[in-house]
């Protein structure tokens, strides 16, 4: 989905008044009403219906809770008038980016969406880092980098996602092995707290902001701009497509190349059959400009029976998937994804199970790849325990839609986490689960206490992204001041 630009909003009538009596948004305000003036913004913020219905939705196409108003800020200036506004008047309000949430979690149940697409300026580019409002999608920042040589360590396999989205979640992908996650790679944060505070973090300034916002699920601060690494760019990417008959071939090669670091790229794939299996596919990546890589080196010991290898240009391999994925989502087909972290003692028994019952068509695009524990360096994501974790990605897409199909893949959803948190597993949150309060305190262990402090401390009202129901509601009245 293209950014959205400020000076392109959907038509609509301005809102510029707010009438507590009743939670209604006007664009007039009466004279001898209860209304109370909206401050002054730079962009606009809309009660049309395409705005709503737009925000009402995401990726996933499963929950559907609209808001009673959508802001598209024309600063950063705006979001802070609004959050506080939220705040005065009892309000909840939500950040939607590109919209690829699967179950709700960007949505704001009769309260405000902010749409960051209209936040998407890269600020600054140097040898070692960039600096981008939150809008931005790694697409856009990964074309202007390569302009000049350099590019994120680390890229999702789609790269329509909005920067402060992939932030508020983790960004893992095959670079992960080498370089963590994206956030691990965050240098600074410009955010807009809970309580309306424009705020400059890092490691150095205010740690504990920055710790609870990178992988903090928008429950703490709005990210309004991001300092993200770079590094040096390849000019091409050598690809190996390694398919082996069974499972536990390809983890034992996958094992083997994140042992020693072979390739600059690992990620694995279950590959549908015409006898509705699957083949077992490690896809690995090697980077260079002028010498291509070691053929020979690269596959000794991992050498399966089908080896395919191409060579393409860096930034085609990095965008490979986004026309697929734009192409999916105009199908609006309900998505109920799972994403799990499994402990690498767990991984082969759990998913050998999973293939007895598992199907091509209820696994969509089914990923499965090892990254290293010590690399994941921000603690709101959370993995298991031991040095090797594996991602085990169920990306499922109900086709053609089928609300009894979509509610039997969540079920199937919530028993396969069950059995990954009985091993010691977590999840990675970007699915389609049925999460209480409580199974929140459960993903977060022993660092429950310190959420709920970051919470207390950063959003005392509870007003930022209820969707993604890690917190017991707040009354509104009760917490209006």
């Amino acid at each position: 989905m293209a950014q959205l630009d400020r000076r392109t909003f959907l038509a609509g009538a301005a809102v510029v008044a707010f009438d507590p009596a009743d939670s209604r948004w006007l664009s007039s305000l009466p004279e001898n009403s209860t209304a109370i003036q909206l401050p002054h913004l730079d962009g606009e913020l809309v009660t049309d219906e395409d705005a709503l219905t737009e925000a009402a939705t995401d990726y996933g196409h499963l929950k559907n809770h609209r808001p009673r108003a959508v802001l598209r800020p024309g600063s950063v200036d705006d979001v802070v008038t609004l959050v506080r506004f939220a705040n005065e008047h009892g309000l909840v309000v939500a950040v939607r980016g590109q919209g690829h949430s699967t179950f709700g979690q960007a949505q704001a149940d009769c309260g405000v969406v902010i749409d960051s697409r209209t936040l998407a300026a890269i600020h600054e580019i140097t040898p070692d880092r960039a600096v981008v409002d939150a809008g931005v999608q790694w697409l856009d920042l990964v074309r202007a980098t390569l302009a000049v040589g350099v590019a994120p360590p680390v890229s999702t396999d789609y790269l329509g996602l909005s920067v402060g989205g992939t932030l508020c979640v983790g960004g893992i992908g095959g670079a992960s092995q080498h370089f963590g996650m994206l956030v691990d790679n965050t240098v600074e944060l410009q955010v807009v707290t809970g309580e309306g505070r424009l705020v400059t973090c890092s490691a150095e300034q205010e740690p504990e902001l920055f710790e609870a916002v990178l992988g903090g699920l928008g429950q703490f601060a709005v990210i309004v701009r991001a300092t993200v690494r770079l590094e040096t760019a390849p000019a091409m990417a050598r690809v190996y497509t390694l398919t082996y008959p069974r499972i536990t071939d390809l983890t034992a090669a996958q094992r083997t190349a994140l042992a020693d670091g072979r390739f600059d790229y690992l990620e694995g794939q279950l590959v549908p059959t015409d006898d509705d299996g699957f083949a077992f596919v490690l896809e690995g990546g090697a980077w260079y400009t002028t010498e291509p890589p070691d053929d020979a080196a690269l596959l000794a010991g991992i050498e399966p029976p089908g080896v395919d290898l191409v060579d393409v240009p860096y930034f085609e391999w990095l965008n490979r998937l986004y026309e697929t994925v734009e192409q999916i989502e105009a199908l609006r087909l309900p998505g109920p994804w799972l994403n799990a972290f499994l402990p690498d003692a767990a991984t082969d028994e759990i998913v050998t199970e999973l293939l007895t019952t598992l199907t091509p068509a209820d696994a969509g695009g089914a990923l499965l790849y090892p990254a290293r524990r010590s690399l994941i360096t921000r603690p709101q994501v959370r993995v298991p325990d031991g040095e090797v974790f594996f991602l085990l990605a169920l990306l499922r897409a109900v086709s053609p839609p089928d609300d009894a199909e979509a509610e039997r893949l969540i079920a199937d959803n919530d028993a396969l986490y069950a059995r990954v948190l009985a091993a010691g597993g977590t999840q990675y949150p970007v699915n389609a689960l049925r999460l209480t309060p409580a199974d929140w305190r459960t993903h977060y262990g022993d660092r429950w206490p310190t959420v709920l402090r970051a919470k207390d401390r950063y959003d005392p009202r509870g007003v930022l992204t209820p969707g993604q129901g890690i917190f017991e509601p707040v009354s509104r009245a009760s917490r209006t001041p």
